[in-house]
């Protein structure tokens, strides 16, 4: 008689229903049996089911109650992060545990956490009006706690890998638009060369995409773009670095290579990036690869130009603006603003890294005409619509 491989599900004199689950075998030899009650024998089978798949996939939860998320978050705090974090570190782990996940979901077992448990928490964050870096930062943290916990068998998967993360790509676009920076130049931005203590930063390097060349010699390879010849290579000058395919960091032209003040906001804004790229790097292990780089891909990699194009038309549909404007305009909308706010000439040139003041004067004529628009609409708000005083 072929053996039963599906567990029998019984009622018993208690009104529950009952299944024991063969998952393996214990260390001792002894075969490894779950026993399963619940009310209705629906919910049997759906708690078999998950044992069997877990099984299937080698990945058993451990037997016994299964712990609360705050009770694995602080064993994880306590005792697994202080071996790849300082104690600064995870004071902050701490307190935004403590401010955003506990009293969300704290009290929710590990095997019965489910991705829209952490979608809760970046909703309750959302409507309190929370950074995205800060959400971002949190999401971090649980993903990797929940990585540890599903490697050690406290849960049968991560949850926090079953949905996108929040965005937090707004230090880049608020460092452009703020300092009036080229695309390459915040792209190509390096931590050693940011000293948010002194609140200023360096332009030193502007990163660029270069196409390949041909390197077939004598033999032509018979393609037409040196990026598809077999023995391709990419002409570096002197002083460039290349971090990844063709994307190469060059230090930029004249003027163009200057020190810049941070604002005191922007200063807070790239003290969180940095913790969020922390636990990008940490989370990311041996694959990640530090150029040193402010804004990178998870891995450390570059970000193509190309792709923060794309992000750019986001913001720009986003806004109910799409196609009106390059990236490039960001860097002139800076340029005049500070016109407008009557900042020197020459200290706009300096700030923007132009060439020759010309070139900033080319702004003056727009800035006229905002600062037109704001005494206009001074007057209208002190006299009235007549214009009478």
């Amino acid at each position: 008689m072929p053996r039963k491989r599906y567990p029998t599900i019984k009622q018993g004199p208690d009104g529950q229903w009952h299944a024991w689950v063969t998952v393996g075998t214990k260390p001792n030899g002894r075969p490894d049996q779950r026993h399963v009650k619940r009310a209705t024998e629906g919910e049997v089978e759906t708690r078999v089911d998950e044992l069997l798949g877990q099984k299937r996939a080698g990945k058993v939860q451990r037997a016994g109650r299964a712990p609360t998320v705050e009770s694995w978050l602080t064993t994880y705090l306590d005792t697994v992060a202080p071996r790849r974090c300082d104690p600064t570190t995870i004071k902050g782990y701490w307190s935004k545990m403590r401010c955003y996940v506990f009293p969300e979901i704290g009290t929710v077992r590990m095997d019965q956490l489910r991705p829209d448990h952490l979608d809760g928490v970046y909703l309750a964050m959302q409507r309190a009006g929370r950074a995205d870096s800060t959400m971002l930062q949190v999401h971090r943290i649980l993903s990797r706690a929940l990585e540890i916990a599903y490697r050690r068998g406290v849960l049968p998967l991560n949850p926090a890998k079953l949905l996108d993360a929040p965005t937090a790509t707004a230090a880049r676009w608020r460092i452009g638009l703020a300092l009036g920076l080229r695309q390459g130049e915040v792209l190509g931005l390096r931590w050693s060369y940011v000293d948010l203590d002194a609140g200023e930063l360096r332009i030193w390097w502007q990163l660029h995409r270069r196409p390949y060349d041909h390197g077939c010699g004598g033999a032509p390879c018979g393609r037409k773009r040196g990026g598809n010849c077999p023995a391709r290579v990419l002409q570096l000058r002197s002083g460039e670095q290349q971090l990844a395919g063709g994307l190469i960091l060059k230090p930029p032209k004249g003027k163009s290579k200057r020190t810049v003040p941070l604002p005191a906001p922007l200063v807070v804004h790239l003290r969180a990036h940095r913790e969020v790229q922390d636990l990008e790097k940490m989370m990311a292990g041996g694959a990640y690869v530090d150029h040193d780089l402010v804004f990178a891909q998870l891995d450390g990699d570059p970000i193509d130009p190309s792709t923060d194009w794309d992000e750019w038309q986001v913001l720009e549909r986003e806004a109910g603006v799409a196609g009106q404007f390059r990236v490039h305009d960001g860097r002139h909308f800076a340029g005049t603003f500070l016109l407008a706010q009557g900042v020197d000439l020459r200290t706009v040139q300096e700030l923007l890294g132009h060439s020759s003041v010309k070139v900033t004067e080319g702004y003056t004529h727009v800035a006229s005409a905002m600062a037109r628009d704001a005494t206009d609409r001074i007057g209208e708000k002190l006299f009235g619509e007549g214009g009478t005083p």
